[in-house]
């Protein structure tokens, strides 16, 4: 296996708990090594242009609000097959279908809330990436 990046976003629902160690120690100890992290206050713009994709779904709006609600940290990970490492430790999008030990089984509060954004692919994850972080803020 090849040493890739991935790109996450720990959610406000994890950032107003105070969670944003737990979540890094748990992506870590999967594996993932952070190479480029911040926290931000996401605005609108930035919302509704990374996830621009949704924007003819019915959640979109609400995705949007809840983005722009509190605080997010974007990273840049990096590990063995860092996608789907990144992708196993998250859990299922709805936690109640998450694995035990997953970040979304353990740590999130509901479908909407659920702590965590990864990328779906490695296409995805260099745009993604891109679309937050400049070359030379990735230090890994």
């Amino acid at each position: 296996m090849a040493v890739t990046r991935t790109f996450s976003i720990i959610k406000p629902d994890a950032t107003r708990r105070n969670l944003t160690g737990a979540v890094t120690k748990m992506l870590e100890e999967a594996g993932l090594r952070v190479v480029a992290s911040k926290r931000i206050q996401m605005t609108r713009e930035q919302a509704e242009g990374f996830y621009g994709v949704h924007r003819e779904r019915p959640f979109f709006n609400d995705l949007v609000e809840f983005m722009i609600s509190g605080p997010v940290v974007v990273q840049v990970l990096e590990g063995e097959d860092a996608v789907t490492r990144n992708r196993d430790v998250m859990g299922a999008t709805n936690p109640a279908n998450a694995e035990p030990g997953t970040i979304r089984k353990e740590l999130a509060e509901s479908i909407e809330a659920n702590t965590v954004h990864g990328s779906d692919s490695e296409e995805n994850a260099k745009i993604e990436i891109d679309f937050f972080f400049k070359p030379e803020e990735i230090v890994g």
